[in-house]
């Protein structure tokens, strides 16, 4: 397993460059960040940024989308940063939420995403692509990688991740849940005729090392809401999926249970700590989702997750021990995730 960073682009900008300098000096291979435009710093510019001030991790959004920006134009981004940094960029992408609902948009269909997926992949590795009618390339570009994982909850999200996806992009750590996810993820990239080992699991939550439980639920609460605001879409879409009703498709009763009770949704509070709608994330749901406690708490769950076949954990950093946090990562669970090898045998 490795493990990557989730950072919020909050100004001022250098204290995110800062945190992903920590990140890989404590031995992240990846530094992720929000891509919404109107709630955060602009990313690809921070991107930039952090891949002059570190040597070897990699960059991306968690996630971008294909609404809010023009595919070409962000393939364009990826190609020159690998020209500029000798391929250290990742893309994390989805059908979009807080960057397109803050300005009254809704997120990209499945067929878009799909699309989007294969224009930006194509165009971000030096190949060309049919768009819009025409033979697209950069004729600037060569040699240049980039891999795109796809962020998805819903059967149709899952289908279509199994299906074109290099990655899969899980947002929360519930290790029931997660197996179920992987499986089906599996099963359709096996349908599809792929090698379903050849997808990458990330499982991203909350990263959060402290003693005081009480403090690091009410920290980290947010995530749950976060959570229950996409699982509201699926059951809205799809009536109770749980169950079989609606269209009768199915994702974990788990899921769509503790988002009864879920009034509506703040995004100026999204991705914060003092998001003030999420009365109905019950502690049960924290521990669940996120990851906290003690440094042998954080690895007993993590372990268990790569049992299932995670490969990356991203683990966010929204709370009030960041530095802290990435030390102990550093020291201790990383290297308890490592392949253990001997000097001598």
């Amino acid at each position: 397993m490795d493990f990557g960073a989730v950072l919020q682009t909050n100004p001022p900008s250098a204290r995110v460059v800062q945190l992903a300098q920590l990140a890989e000096a404590h031995g992240f291979s990846t530094v992720w960040t929000f891509d919404s435009h109107l709630l955060w710093q602009e990313p690809y510019v921070i991107h930039s940024r952090i891949l002059d001030h570190t040597k070897k991790v990699k960059v991306g959004p968690f996630v971008t989308n294909p609404a809010t920006r023009d595919w070409t134009v962000t393939a364009s981004v990826f190609a020159t940063l690998n020209e500029m940094y000798g391929n250290r960029t990742i893309c994390g992408i989805g059908r979009g939420d807080s960057a397109v609902r803050v300005t009254n948009g809704k997120p990209t269909t499945m067929a878009e995403l799909r699309e989007s997926i294969h224009v930006i992949r194509e165009l971000a590795n030096s190949r060309e692509v049919e768009h819009n009618g025409s033979t697209l390339r950069f004729p600037w570009s060569r040699g240049s990688e980039l891999e795109v994982w796809v962020a998805a909850y819903g059967p149709q999200a899952l289908k279509l991740t199994g299906e074109v996806g290099d990655g899969y992009i899980l947002q929360l750590a519930d290790v029931d849940i997660a197996a179920w996810m992987i499986g089906t993820v599996r099963e359709a990239a096996e349908r599809a005729g792929r090698d379903p080992q050849s997808i990458k699991f990330c499982v991203s939550a909350p990263m959060h090392i402290g003693e005081d439980l009480e403090h690091l639920r009410a920290q980290n609460r947010w995530f749950g809401g976060m959570v229950g605001n996409h699982i509201a879409d699926i059951v809205k879409r799809y009536g109770d999926p749980s169950t079989g009703s609606g269209q009768g498709q199915v994702i974990p009763k788990a899921l769509t249970d503790y988002v009864e009770r879920r009034e509506g949704y703040d995004y100026n509070s999204h991705g914060r700590a003092e998001n003030d709608h999420v009365d109905f994330v019950t502690d049960e749901i924290v521990d669940r989702f996120c990851v906290l406690g003690t440094a042998a708490d954080h690895i007993e769950k993590l372990k268990a997750l790569k049992d299932i076949g995670v490969d990356h954990f991203a683990g966010y950093l929204m709370h009030d021990n960041k530095e802290e946090t990435l030390r102990v990562y550093g020291e201790t669970v990383i290297p308890a995730l490592a392949e253990h090898v001997t000097a001598k045998s």
